[in-house]
């Protein structure tokens, strides 16, 4: 099990940018496939972006791309996901997510380990 702590959330105005971290726990951080999922108020909860153990693949929803970018430094056990372009419609609570479950749907949220969230709101 890896504990996943978010930060970097916070008010910002439409057209603007916000990076948001996520920092983990765990020796075998490197080994794990991770990820963002967003869940806004009254609405399922959506993936966000994904990104390889290596940070060699990378995977986005449809509404982010070209916005948003995911990325992971292994020496610092952290995973970051940078906002651009911040769209009203962007405004969730965010999710870092670790530790896909073996034959899991990396888009379908079947990973082991989830954080608390961190807010993000984007004012028009």
């Amino acid at each position: 099990q890896v504990q996943l702590v978010e930060s970097g959330g916070g008010l910002v105005q439409a057209g603007g940018s916000l990076r948001l971290s996520c920092a983990a726990s765990g020796r075998t951080f490197n080994n794990y496939f991770m990820g963002w999922f967003r869940q806004a108020p009254g609405k399922e909860r959506e993936f966000v972006a994904a990104i390889g153990s290596s940070g060699g693949s990378t995977a986005y929803a449809d509404s982010v791309k070209g916005r948003f970018t995911i990325s992971r430094d292994n020496a610092k056990n952290t995973v970051y996901l940078q906002m651009n372009s911040l769209k009203p419609e962007d405004t969730a609570m965010y999710y870092c997510v670790a530790n896909l479950r073996p034959g899991g749907n990396y888009r379908k949220g079947d990973y082991a380990d989830w954080g608390q969230g961190t807010q993000v709101t984007v004012s028009s």
